[in-house]
């Protein structure tokens, strides 16, 4: 065994010492490294020949900034593509918020005398209409007094049913002599009491049921049921105070507090937009009413805007509402044409000889269309589209309307 490991061993040298090397291969490989050398030595030197053009030009004054903005472009001025904005009209839009209530609000209380309440027949949230009973009061001696009434008044007419039949008898025999006139004049007196004492017996008849009529809790106006403080076995009278509120007509508002700059400028009619807290609905409004004060401590005023009912509006929520104050007629930009910074907002505009000039703005609305420019602009101007960081005031530029939007 140990021969012939030794002999594997010697063999394995012998084979190794005889591999043939492939000369041709090697001179490749050196070609191609000397080629890669050259290559990374020729592009320093041309870096490096670069660097020193580009120090002298600045040392020697020759080339001023556009010859090296040429340079870096490789001899091309930067294309800006620019917008003229003219002049448009722009919504003027305020925001307010405030809270949410009926615009009349109707207390219901008791009319008549009051009493124990028997049954209510209406929820919050039901709509009424006028004159529909919301609650009943016992009214059981009020009934019997009616009842004592109607009594009386068969008791009067059967009087005068009898005074009558009396006074045409004496009629009849007064030609005959049998009854003086002053009799007669007697008897004609008695008829007409028992005339008057009908309808005195038929008036007391009428005020006892209006009385029991006024027992009903009835609902003043169409609207809509927002409280209820009434409940069946309840004895309420003229002190209860209101036992039901009820919106008239269903109509609902917002008072939405304006400081008194936005209220001046706000006319009656105006639209608006309503939106509740919570929701991501807006409905329609118009303010019907401005409050004619001014509150001395916070400087505000109420702006009411007419809302149509939902089960979103409801009298005591939040929300918030943007009013369309009229319009005015300015620049819109786009957004990416306007910048700022610790000297203010600003935009670029192409000048005499397709120069950038920086040009201070003050701004006004911003909508889904843009953003007004209320100063600072005429709207003929050459506006740089889309102002980035690559510009300068003073760098020449080769300027480019932009299309059209389709």
């Amino acid at each position: 065994m140990k021969t012939m490991n030794y002999e594997s061993s010697k063999w394995s040298r012998e084979a190794i010492d005889d591999v043939p090397v492939d000369e041709e291969e090697l001179a490749r490989k050196r070609k191609r490294r000397r080629i890669i050398v050259a290559i990374v030595l020729i592009l320093l030197v041309l870096v490096a020949a670069w660097m020193m053009m580009g120090r002298g030009g600045s040392a020697g004054g020759e080339k001023g900034p556009p010859a090296k903005a040429a340079m870096r472009g490789g001899g091309q001025m930067p294309a800006v593509t620019f917008i003229v904005p003219n002049r448009q009209d722009v919504p003027i839009m305020i925001s307010a918020t405030g809270s949410l209530a009926a615009v009349r609000d109707m207390p219901v209380g008791v009319a008549g005398e009051g009493g124990q309440v028997v049954r209510v027949l209406v929820e919050p949230g039901q709509t009424v209409r006028a004159g529909q009973v919301l609650a009943i009061i016992n009214r059981s001696v009020q009934s019997q007094q009616a009842a004592q009434l109607a009594a009386q008044i068969d008791v009067a007419r059967a009087d005068l049913q009898l005074a009558e039949n009396n006074l045409q008898r004496a009629q009849s025999l007064v030609s005959r002599g049998f009854i003086s006139r002053a009799d007669l004049d007697q008897k004609r007196a008695t008829r007409d009491a028992a005339a008057a004492r009908v309808r005195v017996a038929v008036a007391q008849l009428g005020a006892t049921r209006a009385q029991i009529g006024r027992l009903d809790i009835r609902a003043p106006a169409n609207g809509l049921v927002l409280t209820r403080s009434i409940e069946a076995g309840q004895v309420v009278g003229a002190g209860s105070g209101a036992l039901f509120r009820i919106a008239a007509g269903g109509e609902m508002e917002l008072l939405a507090r304006l400081p008194q700059s936005d209220l001046a400028r706000l006319p009656v009619g105006a639209v608006a937009r309503v939106t509740p807290v919570g929701s991501t609905n807006a409905y329609p409004g118009s303010v019907w009413q401005k409050s004619p004060t001014i509150d001395p401590q916070s400087r505000q005023g109420v702006a009411r805007i007419r809302v149509p009912l939902n089960d979103e509006i409801r009298p005591g929520g939040f929300a918030t509402a943007e009013i369309q104050a009229g319009s005015q007629r300015v620049p819109l930009l786009p957004d990416s044409a306007v910048q700022s910074d610790s000297r203010g907002t600003f935009v670029y505009i192409i000048g005499p000889g397709d120069t950038v000039v920086r040009r201070p703005v003050v701004t006004g609305q911003v909508n889904d269309q843009g953003v007004a420019i209320t100063d600072g602009l005429n709207g003929d101007e050459r506006v740089v589209q889309v102002a980035g960081a690559f510009l300068n005031p003073g760098q020449k530029v080769r300027p480019e309307r932009a299309r059209p939007a389709r």
